[in-house]
């Protein structure tokens, strides 16, 4: 069941969204080669106490950690590790969620540390830009499939290949709601958008084939031709007026 949020829910929904845009904020700083998944993770949780959010991760379905950091060939949900540090022409992916007043709000993208080759580089480019024009199509009375094709053919346009054993979602009050949102599909299906829907878009690509394996943490996603993936995120708002992009900072990013 789709459920549709107040703007008084959707407000709250803000709140977090705003905080987990000053987290993105501060990680483009704070990120860099020599330090460790466990640091980043620490920066995150001190954060989020310093707003008075709580993390959306930390204990769900029992991971460990506050912040998802997954490097190179890991797509999405790896876990933080003293022992896991970042070098020169690595990527990696951060996926960050927060509850203020038991609303979520969710996000992701992905860092290149230090200087990275062109093609890498256009990897993370294009899943970006999948995204926003993922979020373009979060207008009242398109549908599912819209933002679905949308990620897609930007996606393999450019040569690359959508991951789709993970899939975007409704959220709110849960973290994962209805709808599920793949990255891939045929324009023009799917549930119709209304306003008051509250939607995390987050498209996962990989620099080779598509198939992905758990490794046995039992929680990080890797690439099975251990190609390098990219994994962006907004949580997005339909309203009358279009997409209203909650993990966006005010002033634009």
């Amino acid at each position: 069941m789709i459920i549709l949020k107040s703007p008084r829910e959707i407000a709250l929904m803000r709140q977090a969204g705003q905080i987990l845009a000053e987290i993105m904020e501060r990680l483009r700083a704070f990120v860099k080669p020599g330090i460790s998944t466990a640091e980043i993770d620490r920066e995150v949780e001190a954060y989020l106490e310093s707003r008075g959010a709580k993390p959306a991760f930390k204990g769900y379905r029992g991971f460990p950690a506050t912040v998802c950091t997954s490097i190179n060939e890991e797509v999405v949900h790896g876990i933080p590790a003293a022992t896991r540090r970042l070098k020169e022409g690595d990527i990696i992916g951060l996926d960050l969620g927060c509850v203020v007043d038991g609303y979520y709000a969710d996000c992701a993208f992905t860092l290149p540390i230090g200087e990275v080759p062109p093609r890498v580089q256009e990897l993370l480019d294009v899943t970006r830009e999948s995204l926003e024009r993922a979020v373009a199509q979060c207008r009242p009375g398109r549908r599912i499939g819209d933002i679905s094709h949308a990620v897609q053919e930007h996606v393999e346009r450019h040569g690359f290949s959508v991951v789709r054993a993970f899939v975007g979602h409704g959220i709110g009050r849960e973290l994962h709601e209805d709808p599920q949102i793949p990255n891939f599909g045929e324009p023009g299906r799917g549930p119709v958008l209304k306003p008051g829907m509250v939607l995390a878009i987050e498209p996962m690509v990989t620099m080779g084939g598509w198939e992905v394996r758990i490794l046995p943490d039992r929680w990080t996603a890797v690439t099975q031709d251990g190609s390098l993936a990219a994994h962006f995120e907004h949580t997005v708002a339909i309203s009358d007026n279009g997409p209203d992009i909650l993990t966006r900072a005010d002033q634009g990013s």
